[in-house]
């Protein structure tokens, strides 16, 4: 009995000895590091009475009544700009752009309002920067506010997670901000 209680003895001090390693640590908290290439940008011109630059990595795709889509495959994003003739409606305009930035206060942590003003070009607007996890982070409008009026806004082809799309959010900002500065009417 005695030798069956040392035995017992000796297993368990050797799984004990042998199962002590040193502990496990989790890896330090990491981000994923997007480098996106340094944006070139290119004029836009076509039919509508509005020219600007754009990324000449984007896509753009026409659609009806000079709106278009412009497509950046690589992120899976796209801007949508709608475009619309002022015919004495420029205040239902102006409301109809702020309602649909206002639409995403429910999922937004902030919305930044950024003012363009361009007198030399006659373009005037508003950028908008809304953070948190929304359906779109950046929209604006531009208007010469008696014949044009234009509205953009950028979608993610996926979940809205702001902290996941955030280095590609802010690269379309910009391209979206480099779009409102170089817009010309025709």
């Amino acid at each position: 009995m005695l030798k069956k209680t040392i035995w017992i003895i000796v297993i368990l001090l050797s799984l004990t000895v042998i199962s002590c390693k040193d502990d496990v640590l989790p890896k330090p908290a990491a981000f994923l590091r997007l480098d996106y290439p340094m944006a070139k940008y290119v004029n836009f011109e076509n039919t509508c009475p509005f020219s600007f630059q754009m990324n000449e990595d984007a896509v753009i795709k026409g659609e009806k009544e000079c709106g278009f889509a412009i497509t950046y495959p690589k992120m899976k994003a796209t801007i949508y700009l709608t475009y619309k003739p002022v015919n004495n409606n420029i205040d239902k305009l102006l409301r109809d752009a702020q309602k649909l930035t206002y639409e995403h206060v429910i999922k937004a942590d902030d919305i930044l309002e950024q003012p363009y003003l361009n007198p030399e070009k006659k373009v005037y607007g508003m950028f908008y920067q809304v953070n948190g996890n929304a359906a779109t982070n950046s929209q604006f409008y531009v208007t010469d506010s008696t014949k044009h009026f234009i509205t953009g806004s950028v979608y993610f082809y996926s979940k809205p997670n702001f902290d996941s799309v955030m280095p590609a959010a802010s690269y379309i900002k910009n391209d979206m901000q480099r779009l409102m500065e170089t817009l010309k009417w025709q």
